[in-house]
C-alpha cells in the first residue's frame, strides 16, 4: 500500500485545511485508517480515525468540533477536514493505514497556524 498526503500549508489562526491522503496498491482489504501529527518536541498522536467502511469515526479530544475525517472509498482516499485551527494545532501531519497487522504511513505534510 501506498500512500500520498497533500495539503498542508500555512494559515492563520482561525482558518481551515483540508488533508488529503490517497492510497493504492492493495487497498481492498485497508480495515482501519488514521491521521497522525507529530508537534515539536512532542510524541506522535493519533488526531482522527475512521474505520472499516467509514461510519465510526475517533478523535482526540483537543480536535472534535473542529476536525473530521472522512473517506472516500471509491477513490480510496481519505480527508481530514480541519476548521478553526489553532497554533498549537501545528505539526507535521501523518495518514495511516492498516491491512492485517501491517501499519503503511505516508510521507507527512506540515501544518502551520500562526497566531
Amino acid at each position: 500500500v501506498q500512500l500520498v498526503e497533500s495539503g498542508g500549508g500555512l494559515v492563520q489562526a482561525g482558518g481551515s485545511l483540508r488533508l488529503s491522503c490517497a492510497a493504492s496498491g492493495s487497498t481492498f482489504s485497508i480495515n482501519f485508517m488514521g491521521w497522525y501529527r507529530r508537534a515539536p518536541g512532542k510524541q506522535r498522536e493519533l488526531v482522527a480515525a475512521i474505520f472499516s467502511g467509514g461510519s465510526s469515526t475517533n478523535y482526540v479530544d483537543s480536535v472534535k468540533g473542529r476536525f473530521t475525517i472522512s473517506r472516500d472509498n471509491a477513490e480510496n482516499t481519505m480527508y481530514l477536514q480541519m476548521n478553526s485551527l489553532k497554533p498549537e494545532d501545528t505539526a507535521v501531519y501523518y495518514c495511516s493505514v492498516r491491512v492485517g497487522i501491517f501499519d503503511y504511513w505516508g510521507q507527512g505534510t506540515q501544518v502551520t497556524v500562526s497566531s
